[in-house]
């Protein structure tokens, strides 16, 4: 018996190599357009994504309580005013600043884009204006005196049968009286 053979390792034809490093996306992925040093990868070769305005304003609204989170994060819903009542809100600008804020506690907040379906009030129209809970931010003008209505309104107070105030407690003074 030879004792050298059992001794000899047994040897593999073929080798596996394991790599754990990070795929690098310059060469996977080499099809996208730059955008303000952002890669973008469309769908399609030449697919436009369609215009977006931007939101001048944010109605920004705390939606988790303030108990319980870290010092930071509280900070910032008292820079914002959001430290109150749950169901408060308030409303920023549409800044770098202010996005970073908002970023860093987007999971307490709820944040609406502000939009003008009827353009945007001016300085008379503040005292007018309503902001809805899904951002809209309507304008009630006050309506003025329309011919039509003063007119319309002239005829009733000439009207001899119209229900005054003396008739309507007359008739039901009789009424109370006189059920059946």
């Amino acid at each position: 018996m030879n004792i050298g053979r059992l001794i000899t390792p047994l040897r593999s034809s073929t080798w596996s190599v394991r790599s754990y490093g990070k795929h690098n996306k310059k060469f996977l992925y080499n099809d996208g357009q730059k955008f303000e040093g952002i890669t973008y990868y469309p769908r399609t070769p030449g697919h436009q994504d369609p215009p977006v305005q931007p939101s001048k304003l944010f109605r920004v609204q705390r939606i988790k309580p303030v108990k319980g989170n870290p010092y930071w994060e509280k900070r910032i819903l008292k820079d914002l005013g959001l430290d109150g009542k749950q169901s408060d809100f308030t409303v920023v600008k549409n800044i770098p600043e202010n996005n970073a804020r908002l970023w860093k506690i987007k999971h307490l907040v709820k944040v609406t884009p502000v939009t003008f379906p009827y353009g945007e009030p001016t300085a008379q129209d503040v005292r007018h204006t309503i902001l809805k809970e899904n951002g809209e931010c309507l304008v009630t003008k006050d309506l003025g005196p329309i011919e039509t209505r003063l007119e319309a309104r002239q005829d009733y107070d000439e009207q001899p049968k119209r229900l005054d105030t003396d008739l309507l407690r007359k008739d039901a003074r009789l009424k109370w009286l006189n059920p059946w």
